[in-house]
């Protein structure tokens, strides 16, 4: 039994990250961050769940971005004889983090809201419009701060977009305010009950794709039949199996498969070629292939055994 392994290195959006782009990531952090600070505060003083809410939202926003920065960096971490992947896996178990946490804030607000429509609240108007109309205008500002490489970076590109909907929604808590000023006081309560069910539905996503990727389960946009028939199209391959496709971040994927193979190549060009397709056609970067002549009954062969 021949074991030929082929190791190709992962070439994803964050790979061809545009110069300059920590600078935008630090800056769209830090002006969302301190924006978070400036709607807590006044949300309290106002009295407004919905500026807290939108607050909350804000905050899972931020996280969003310090892990799409966080992953590029942690990306290159280099392996270790402990970790013999480096520090990939930890933008999963921070993606993870950010959505249970944000889905408890969130069920905390919403259980406050239910009891103001009950018993309504009074709250500042006015300080709920100004603070939200900050925050379309900052929102705007850190979408726009994101445009510019959103071609050419699928973070940059996430962050566009969760910065554009952070400023809609900031912009509906400005009506909100408009209505508390007209005396509708359960307004409020209703805002930031409709901004909990934007970040649940925002964040169920993140947590299901979280989840599977911390089990090991086939990344979200690949394909595992797609792949299997590839590999099983291969000149001289006269079976696949133990194919295993998992994430080693939240933006890198890896595959180990046998090929059984009754005359194998003679060099390492197949290997290479294989390498090259899994990485371009399904974005597969860290390959591992053994060859087996099929001689001798793999055990790992049946589809049950892992």
């Amino acid at each position: 039994m021949g074991h030929d392994h082929d190791h190709g290195h992962h070439h994803h959006g964050h790979d061809h990250e545009p110069s300059g782009s920590n600078r935008i990531f630090a800056a769209g952090t830090a002006l969302n961050l301190c924006f978070v600070a400036v709607e807590v505060f006044y949300g309290l003083a106002s009295n407004s769940l919905a500026l807290l809410s939108d607050a909350a939202h804000n905050l899972g926003d931020v996280f969003g971005l310090l892990i799409a920065w966080a992953a590029f960096h942690l990306g290159k971490s280099l392996p270790t004889k402990r970790r013999t992947y480096g520090l990939r896996r930890s933008s999963i178990l921070a993606a993870l983090a950010n959505a249970i946490v944000l889905l408890v804030v969130v069920g905390g607000i919403a259980w406050e809201a239910i009891g103001r429509f009950a018993h309504p609240e009074s709250v500042e108007g006015m300080t709920v419009i100004w603070v939200a109309a900050a925050g379309v205008l900052i929102n705007t500002a850190s979408a726009l701060l994101f445009m510019a490489g959103r071609g050419k970076d699928l973070n940059l590109n996430g962050a566009f977009l969760h910065m554009a909907a952070d400023a809609a929604v900031s912009l509906g808590v400005v009506l909100g305010g408009l209505g508390i000023l007209a005396g509708w006081h359960w307004i409020d309560p209703a805002i930031s009950i409709l901004v909990c069910g934007v970040i649940v539905w925002g964040t169920w996503g993140l947590l299901r794709e979280s989840l599977s990727l911390a089990m090991d389960a086939v990344p979200a946009g690949i394909d595992a039949h797609a792949v299997e028939s590839y590999l099983a199209t291969l000149p001289g391959v006269a079976a696949v199996h133990d194919l295993h496709i998992w994430g080693m971040s939240t933006t890198e994927a890896a595959l180990t498969a046998h090929l059984v193979m009754p005359c194998p190549p003679s060099d390492d060009a197949l290997l290479g070629q294989v390498c090259d397709e899994l990485r371009l056609r399904f974005e597969i970067g860290h390959v591992t292939i053994q060859i087996e002549h099929g001689d001798v009954p793999c055990r790992q062969a049946p589809a049950h055994v892992v």
